[in-house]
Order: C-alpha cells, then sequence, then structure tokens
C-alpha cells in the first residue's frame, strides 16, 4: 500500500468521524436545554414559595372574627345611629294578688344603685314634680286616665289602677310610656336638694329596715326577719314594707305598693308576717298594720258613704265589708 493511499483512506475516516459525531453533539445540546429549563422553573418556583407564608390545614379553617368594638368599613348609620348604639329592652309583666296592680319588670335597673331605700312611692300628680325625687316616668304614667299611684321597686314598677279602669285600656298605653324612658336613657329618678320643701313622696329617706347600732336585741332580729325573710316575697307580688316601730310586743308595720291596697292585705299581715315573727321571736305578741292621716280619713269617708247608702235603699244595696268597722 502506498503512502497516498494511506493517508487518502485515514482523510476518509476522519471525515466519516466528523460526520458521525454532529448529531450526537446536537442531541446532546437538545437534550441538555430542557434539563436548563427544569432548573430554572424550579429555581423560580422555590423563590416564590420562599416569599408566600405557608398555611397549614388549621389556619385553613379559622374564621376571620371581628373584634367587639371593631364593625365591617361596609355598614353605614340608620337613622344617624351606628348599629352598635341600638338598644333594645324587653320588659315582663306580672300579675299580682292585687287586681287594681299590676307589675312592669324592665330589663333595666329602676331606683339608682346608692338609693337609701329599696321602693319610692307616687300617689299624685303633684308629687311625681316634687322634691327630692321627681320622675318624669311617673308623671306621664299618672297622666294616663285610670292610673291612680305608681311604685318603684329596685328593679320593676307597679302601677296602680282605680277600681272602675280597665287594663285592657290602659296597660298598652303604660307599656309603651316604660318602654320610651327605658330604651331613651331617660333619667328615671331625679335627685334635688331642697331642705325647705317637704318629702312629695312615699319613700326615699333611710330604710326602715336598715342596721342600727343603737337598737336592742329584739329590733335587730325583727329588722333581720323582715329583710330575709319577708320583704322578698312582698316584692315578688310588687311592693314592699317598713318597720314603724316596736312597743309592748306588738310590732307596727306599713305595707307599701300592690300591698298597700290589696284586699288581703290584712291576711298577710296576720296569718303569714305576724305567725313567722312569733314563730322565731318569743318576746312578738302581734302584728298591726300602721295607716297613713290620709288612708284613715278615705276609709272614714268610705264607710260614711256606705252607711248613707244602706240607709237610702236598704242593708242588701251594699255587701258587708271590713270597711265598715272601721274606727
Amino acid at each position: 500500500m502506498s503512502l497516498s493511499s494511506t493517508s487518502t483512506g485515514m482523510l476518509r475516516r476522519a471525515l466519516q468521524g466528523a460526520r458521525l459525531s454532529q448529531p450526537v453533539a446536537e442531541s446532546c445540546a437538545r437534550t441538555i436545554r430542557p434539563v436548563a429549563l427544569a432548573a430554572f422553573s424550579s429555581a423560580r418556583t422555590v423563590s416564590s414559595a420562599a416569599r408566600l407564608p405557608t398555611i397549614t390545614a388549621s389556619e385553613t379553617r379559622r374564621r376571620p372574627t371581628l373584634r367587639p368594638n371593631s364593625q365591617p368599613v361596609a355598614q353605614t348609620s340608620v337613622n344617624g345611629l351606628s348599629p352598635t348604639s341600638k338598644r333594645t329592652i324587653f320588659i315582663q309583666t306580672e300579675n299580682t294578688p292585687n287586681p287594681d296592680a299590676l307589675k312592669f319588670i324592665p330589663n333595666h335597673r329602676v331606683l339608682p344603685e346608692d338609693f337609701p331605700t329599696s321602693f319610692l312611692e307616687y300617689l299624685s300628680p303633684r308629687s311625681t314634680l316634687a322634691p327630692p325625687h321627681p320622675s318624669p316616668l311617673a308623671a306621664k304614667l299618672l297622666d294616663v286616665e285610670g292610673v291612680s299611684s305608681v311604685f318603684y321597686g329596685p328593679d320593676f314598677i307597679t302601677v296602680m289602677k282605680a277600681g272602675d279602669a280597665n287594663w285592657a285600656h290602659i296597660k298598652p298605653e303604660i307599656f309603651s310610656l316604660i318602654t320610651q324612658a327605658v330604651t331613651g336613657g331617660e333619667t328615671i329618678v331625679s335627685v334635688v336638694e331642697n331642705a325647705n320643701a317637704e318629702s312629695g313622696q312615699e319613700g326615699g329617706e333611710e330604710d326602715s329596715l336598715a342596721y342600727n347600732e343603737d337598737d336592742d336585741e329584739v329590733v335587730g332580729m325583727i329588722k333581720e326577719l323582715l329583710e330575709t325573710r319577708i320583704r322578698p316575697a312582698i316584692q315578688e307580688d310588687g311592693g314592699d314594707i317598713e318597720l314603724r316601730g316596736f312597743e309592748d310586743g306588738i310590732v307596727m308595720l306599713k305595707l307599701r305598693g300592690a300591698c298597700r291596697t290589696c284586699d288581703s292585705s290584712t291576711v298577710t299581715l296576720k296569718n303569714g308576717i305576724e305567725s313567722m315573727l312569733m314563730h322565731y321571736i318569743e318576746e312578738v305578741r302581734g302584728v298591726e298594720q300602721v295607716m297613713d292621716e290620709e288612708e284613715v280619713v278615705s276609709m272614714h269617708e268610705f264607710a260614711r258613704f256606705e252607711e248613707k247608702l244602706r240607709q237610702q235603699k236598704g242593708a242588701a244595696a251594699t255587701a258587708s265589708s271590713p270597711l265598715d268597722s272601721a274606727p
């Protein structure tokens, strides 16, 4: 074999090897490019994941909540008042043993927290304006035709009506007045300092059942029994009780509110209060009800009217009544 043929053969083999190696290089290049793109995509995914917080399963179930004093921006006021400024009221009515007295229980305190007594009673329109405790609400209630008196307890209002008035006619108006006063934030009982004027209301002074270090042992026991066992029961009936004195074994009491004009007040005193006091305190021999001067005059006038009517139309015209024997 000659040198030229050998060189020619080697050149051909070199050219063929170059042709064969070119597709492999291109194929490798095509294979490397997707891998590089995948790595770039993975890098972008990692970088974006690093910027986003990880959400756990417990957080996905958590509901957004509003703080007590916050409200959505989308809410707007209604009639100039924000929704949080609305006040709701629920007033419950209860019957009492006195058919002429009805007890109203608003979801609101009636007497102030530091009030000296547990009740306040308005017996006339004038008393609602007089010091020391005028009440605009009591004035409006007594202005309702048929209402005779208004009694305030710590958290209830007892309204008394005349005997010829009908609850079906006056109860809706009473309910409306109490609702307006409470929802409107009206001051139910005001305090007016006027030392020269006489008290226009019944009550409002020192509580007769309050502890007094000058009381003897028996009076202290009577007060404690009246305060803890008897007063809550009477307040449930829309009234209250006062201790007017203790002399010669006789406890002198004054019933207020619905119990003041109740026909069963005598039974309450004798069968209820008297029996309990005599059972627990051996020094007590009886209980008597104290009447104000106006009540005594009213009883005498009613007794005279009954007697006059009996003389005109006969004894059968009227039924016998305990008032006939009034002193």
